[in-house]
């Protein structure tokens, strides 16, 4: 969030046709609830440009990039490196730390798209699970932004927006501000 060291999120592994859609979700969960970043492999154009155009629309700021160096994206993180994965620290437990290391530190949240190698697990300085059962990573990584922002993601301002959602109790609105 603005005026905060930054929060990227590195989705790591993409298998094409397979993961299109969730790979997508995980660059615009992020920039919904409160990253700064998304950095996705570059085998993943498509949800790289979806992303984009999104943030072209309703507001940013926010950034989307690829990167073919996944490993070293991980391993030359000057910052703190927090993966999310089922077999981790529950994210109640350590929340704490991760937002008071965050406080000087820019912080990468990586998010398994396929197998995670080991080195990932060796290189962060918290694996973190919401909750330890299999779900989506997309769900996972909801969960621990709100977690980290406390909320306060949730009512942030968008710049340069060309369309903005109305709020109301039923059926949907969308009001074009250009």
């Amino acid at each position: 969030m603005q005026g905060e060291p930054e929060v990227a999120v590195l989705r790591y592994g993409h298998r094409p046709g397979r993961d299109d859609r969730m790979t997508t979700h995980v660059g615009l969960t992020a920039r919904a609830l409160g990253a700064d970043r998304a950095i996705l492999p570059g085998n993943a154009s498509q949800s790289e440009e979806t992303v984009a155009d999104i943030t072209d629309r309703f507001g940013g700021p926010f950034e989307v990039e690829s990167t073919e160096e996944l490993p070293a994206t991980v391993r030359d993180w000057e910052g703190v490196v927090v993966h999310l994965t089922m077999y981790g620290e529950p994210v109640q437990d350590v929340i704490g730390d991760v937002q008071d290391a965050r406080e000087s530190d820019p912080l990468l949240v990586v998010v398994g798209g396929e197998k995670v190698p080991g080195e990932v697990y060796e290189e962060a300085d918290w694996n973190v699970a919401v909750t330890n059962q299999p779900h989506s990573e997309v769900a996972g990584l909801a969960v621990f932004l709100d977690s980290l922002f406390e909320g306060r993601e949730l009512s942030q301002e968008y710049e340069d927006a060309r369309s903005r959602v109305i709020p109301q109790e039923c059926g949907k609105r969308v009001e074009e501000l250009e």
